[in-house]
């Protein structure tokens, strides 16, 4: 018969493992997620520290017809594109604009989407109702093609006009699964329990309902990040995305629309296709140990 253990008389009692448990686990599990978790960190603060500390983006963006499609070599690593600039500076300046774009929208849209949703799933009634219409009524119109003529119409949009026009758009899917998740939340027992208790409204949502769904937001914010990633270099390929003076993934891609470029000059648009590729499979492996992590979370309560 097993021993107990005590100690100043307090049993010890296995206690079910807490998220950052479970996620670790998931993780030392999948070795290609980790290797993602671990790669995707060192190329964000490798691109950030780069970008800020050792390039000019003027001197980077000044044409140089002297270096027109320069081949890779000493002078270029990467080589150069029509205008002699370098690619892979211009990799690095365009993957530091798409992350801050796409982690600035993740945190507008995923904060706002979140209250949404949080408080429609709580009180439910006519405040539900409004917002539902609300976000059914941005889920029927065509946003991406919205986009398109809001950054069309705006003069000289600037990268902040950039990030609140694609924000505006891209918060009802977090609001609706974050409603969802609290519409059958708030009927359980703690909340019907606090509220007979006579607890305040927003300790019971702050305290105990968002606690409860941290893990899926978490997982639906990383999903939405590889997402924002990709609507903007996807804008910015055909035209829609940063202004021309500012250095793009999308843009750099874009340039294999020329013939000439694509089958002569790869090095213009193959090596920002390939880090595009590599860093949204990074984001997606990650996004789903995170998923099996939420859900290993709810299975042991």
């Amino acid at each position: 018969m097993a021993k107990k253990k005590y100690k100043k008389n307090k049993t010890y009692v296995n206690s079910p493992p807490t998220g950052i448990q479970v996620v670790f686990r998931e993780f030392m599990k999948d070795k290609l997620a980790l290797f993602s978790l671990v790669g995707l960190i060192v190329v964000i603060v490798g691109v950030f520290i780069w970008a800020f500390f050792f390039i000019d983006q003027e001197q980077l963006m000044r044409v140089s017809l002297r270096d027109k499609f320069a081949e890779p070599g000493d002078k270029f690593l990467l080589g150069a594109d029509e205008g002699g600039k370098d690619i892979i500076g211009q990799i690095i300046v365009g993957a530091k604009n798409s992350l801050l774009i796409a982690i600035s929208i993740t945190i507008i849209t995923g904060i706002f989407g979140v209250v949404v949703g949080l408080v429609c799933g709580y009180f439910g009634g006519w405040i539900d109702n409004m917002f539902m219409r609300i976000i059914d009524f941005f889920i029927t119109v065509p946003s991406l093609m919205l986009i398109i003529v809001f950054v069309t119409v705006v003069p000289k949009y600037s990268v902040m006009a950039f990030v609140l026009i694609m924000s505006l758009f891209l918060w009802t899917g977090t609001a609706r699964l974050i409603r969802s998740k609290a519409l059958s939340e708030s009927k359980r027992d703690y909340i019907q329990a606090s509220k007979t208790l006579g607890t305040n409204d927003f300790v019971i949502i702050v305290r105990e309902l968002l606690p409860n769904l941290s893990s899926i937001i978490i997982v639906e914010l990383t999903l939405n990040f590889a997402g924002n990633v990709g609507i903007e270099t996807g804008l910015s390929y055909l035209g829609f995305g940063l202004p021309m003076s500012t250095p793009s993934l999308g843009t750099l891609v874009s340039n294999a629309n020329n013939p000439l470029v694509l089958q002569q000059y790869w090095w213009v648009w193959l090596p920002a296709s390939l880090f595009i590729l590599i860093m949204m499979l990074g984001i997606n492996y990650v996004g789903q140990a995170l998923r099996r992590s939420a859900d290993a979370r709810q299975r042991l309560g």
